[in-house]
């Protein structure tokens, strides 16, 4: 086997283990960072917060109500009593009812707001809560295909693994140390097909003369222009 039809071998097992790994990395990230799922959930917690603040004005409420009800019950029993027979007296208890009474209308607009929102804001954690059920639901699912998939690709990386031991093994240090620097520089391609008479990487047409050097089993040849091992199919 010539050393560039063992170095294009290697190129092919390195392409799909980029491929990999690279799927495995969105597996990954897709798994620890769901967009879906933190958006939903951030929907659910503001719902929540907005219902606890409202469920808390409300109760307020309806405590200011009772508050009020209870002294305008104190005054009326104060004037119907008996105990005050003084006309002043009498007449402002009276003054006394007809303000709090007043208040307490204020007060109970207040409650009804206050309970109008509450039910507003419940069905807004309703909807949001359901919403966030659904997407446990199908990031859950999601997630168990993903990670059937990953354990899949992670048997096919042993195996390529495997695979690219047993080419390196047939092949020279100097070319494989060749092959990994133009790696490093090519962006992961270091050998390229000649293809209709032309680099099928960058495209460079070639001549006859660096054609057939490039089927010779005894030395490497490159690209003229972008420097990758050549290998002719």
């Amino acid at each position: 086997m010539s050393a560039a039809l063992g170095l294009y071998r290697l190129q092919q097992v390195d392409s799909q283990i980029d491929q990999i790994q690279a799927r495995q990395k969105w597996i990954h990230d897709t798994l620890q960072n769901d967009l879906s799922l933190r958006t939903t959930t951030q929907t659910f917690t503001s719902a929540e917060s907005k219902f606890k603040d409202a469920s808390q004005t409300l109760k307020l409420a309806e405590t200011e109500v009772e508050k009020q009800r209870i002294k305008i019950e104190q005054t009326e029993s104060s004037l119907y009593s008996g105990t005050v027979r003084n006309p002043k007296e009498l007449q402002d208890l009276q003054k006394d009812i007809v303000s709090l009474k007043k208040y307490l209308e204020t007060l109970e607009e207040r409650q009804l707001e206050a309970m109008l929102n509450a039910e507003s804001v419940e069905q807004e954690l309703t909807a949001a809560k359901a919403e966030l059920e659904r997407t446990q639901a199908n990031v859950k699912e999601q997630n168990r295909d993903l990670s059937k998939e990953n354990e899949s690709l992670g048997r096919d990386m042993e195996r390529l693994e495997n695979e690219r031991k047993a080419v390196i093994s047939d092949l020279a240090a100097a070319s494989v140390e060749m092959y990994d620097q133009l790696r490093k520089q090519r962006r992961g391609v270091a050998v390229a097909a000649i293809s209709d008479s032309a680099c099928a990487a960058c495209g460079t047409t070639l001549t006859p003369s660096q054609q057939q050097n490039a089927r010779s089993t005894t030395q490497l040849a490159t690209c003229p222009t972008c420097g990758r091992i050549l290998y002719a199919i």
